[in-house]
């Protein structure tokens, strides 16, 4: 059976049931925790908030949104919404409790610290959403969850970027709350909703069809998670009382660039041929790993370990994940809905005259 023909077999089945591909219980997931939790989401409207909010509400929970109200605020009329700013404006959390809280949107320390010491007292348990990037170390092959963090040799004050400020975010979370946190880190967060483009670039330049060029080998790694998969796996992380540090991410068996492309390409009816470039070639025509190529960097050296990392943790406490054409199937879906402008200005990727020119340049190089 064709993989296209598999997931519309899969799906059907789930709506006979009365069942919506993706659900809990469509995905064998139990419907919903006995006792219904008041969860406080930090953030909550931006990419992974709604889809958090989504699922506690489907699982019976009880959701309160803190926001400065900028963004998206006519989502979820009927939850309540807080009104505040991380930065120095805090009033709306005061005299208040929750049984967990989901922390989407600390990424200085001193902000993270201010939330997280005021309601150390007010909440059971605080889940904290930080990155990969935590690593100090990505030449590391299958990294678990005790790696080095931050920027080791360096005084802690002097650590800047992304992630070393997301490391010390995550001890300033353990700290106010010592065995009631829930660290998790993820890789490239993907799907519906995506505003990085990173995975949506490759289901769109493969919908678009025609001669694609895809990077490295076809066997090197990558990785990455659906955001309903980490989502989901997050509300149910409260549900559970899970603690600790955890890699989320995915899938579970080792995925190849070739078999991220060929997966997209199952779901469309294009006519899309892939030509693979090597690194060398890349780097000598200006074509950087990620940025250009997202979902991608060259797996040896300093980057030997970036898209294989260990998520055995995770899994055991429950991560699971939907098959890669249904991310694909349904990542396509919401982009075609998407304004035309948008669609005309993706945030990663290569434009289609820079694809052009390298191509036609890797077809003209000297046979030797």
């Amino acid at each position: 059976m064709k993989r296209r023909d598999f997931l519309s077999v899969s799906s059907s089945a789930a709506l006979g049931l009365g069942l919506a591909p993706g659900t809990a219980a469509a995905r064998g997931l139990p419907n919903r925790r006995s006792r219904a939790l008041r969860i406080l989401i930090l953030g909550g409207t931006g990419f992974i908030g709604p889809h958090q909010v989504r699922y506690a509400l489907e699982r019976g929970h009880t959701v309160t949104l803190f926001n400065r109200g900028r963004t998206n605020p006519h989502l979820f009329p009927g939850v309540e919404k807080l009104v505040g700013d991380r930065d120095g404006d805090l009033d709306a959390l005061r005299g208040r409790e929750w049984d967990a809280v989901l922390d989407n949107s600390g990424f200085e320390p001193l902000i993270v610290r201010d939330s997280a010491q005021l309601l150390s007292g007010s909440v059971g348990q605080y889940l904290f959403v930080s990155t990969q990037s935590v690593y100090a170390e990505r030449s590391i092959i299958d990294q678990d969850e005790s790696g080095a963090v931050g920027r080791p040799g360096i005084p802690e004050d002097q650590w800047e970027g992304y992630g070393p400020l997301k490391a010390l975010c995550e001890r300033e979370v353990q700290r106010a709350l010592p065995g009631g946190s829930t660290i998790v880190r993820p890789p490239v967060i993907v799907g519906p909703g995506d505003a990085s483009d990173r995975f949506t670039y490759w289901v769109d330049r493969v919908h678009r069809g025609g001669e694609v060029l895809a990077p490295g080998a076809p066997a090197d790694p990558t990785q990455f998670i659906d955001v309903r998969d980490l989502t989901q796996w997050m509300v149910r992380c409260l549900e559970n009382g899970v603690t600790g540090v955890y890699n989320a991410t995915g899938p579970r068996a080792p995925l190849s660039t070739a078999e991220m492309l060929y997966g997209i390409r199952a779901v469309t009816t294009s006519d899309v041929r892939f030509t693979w470039v090597d690194a060398d070639f890349l780097a000598a025509h200006g074509v950087r790993p990620f940025s250009h190529m997202p979902l991608w960097q060259p797996p040896v050296g300093r980057t030997a370990g970036f898209f294989r990392m260990n998520a055995e943790r995770a899994q055991a406490e429950g991560l699971s994940y939907r098959p890669l054409a249904e991310t694909a199937a349904d990542t396509l879906a919401w982009w075609l809905t998407e304004p035309q402008e948008r669609r005309t200005g993706l945030r990663a990727g290569v434009s289609n005259e820079r694809e052009r020119e390298v191509l036609r340049a890797w077809h003209a190089r000297s046979p030797t």
